[in-house]
């Protein structure tokens, strides 16, 4: 089983995932806004890694965790890239296809391979995609 919220013993709804994002990178957090809006509440803790006061797992330094997509399972295991994607997926409604197609043998592998990809030009794509995203949050003026 992928995995769900779980409550505590102490009665507060605890996440049995967390996700570590870049929050200073607008294409990621354009992406972790939208999954906040469609993940059922309480079932995945969204951390900010790039916030002073993030708090990071076990293991995972702040240079890493600003690097690459991470995620800590209800387990503990620290997860990266495309495997920590599938975990998130799972979660989402109108996602978890995707998480079902990861367990496909070699289909995890090929995502990795896309994501690592995607790593090396993200530089290049948030400076020609943030001007979009910055008119697309701002509010429409109606003619008066």
């Amino acid at each position: 089983m992928w995995g769900k919220a779980v409550a505590d013993p102490n009665g507060k709804d605890s996440c049995d995932l967390t996700v570590y994002f870049d929050g200073s990178c607008p294409l990621c957090r354009a992406e972790i806004t939208y999954f906040q809006k469609v993940t059922p509440k309480g079932a995945i803790r969204f951390e900010d890694v790039s916030r002073d006061d993030a708090r990071l797992a076990d293991g995972l330094d702040p240079q890493a965790a600003m690097a690459r997509f991470h995620v800590r399972r209800g387990d503990g295991m620290l997860v990266s890239g495309a495997a920590g994607f599938a975990e998130m997926w799972a979660r989402a409604p109108g996602w978890r296809w995707l998480a079902r197609l990861s367990r496909i043998p070699g289909f995890l592998w090929l995502m990795e391979r896309t994501y690592r990809l995607f790593l090396v030009f993200r530089p290049l794509l948030v400076r020609v995609v943030t001007p979009f995203l910055k008119r697309r949050s701002q509010p429409s003026k109606v003619p008066e």
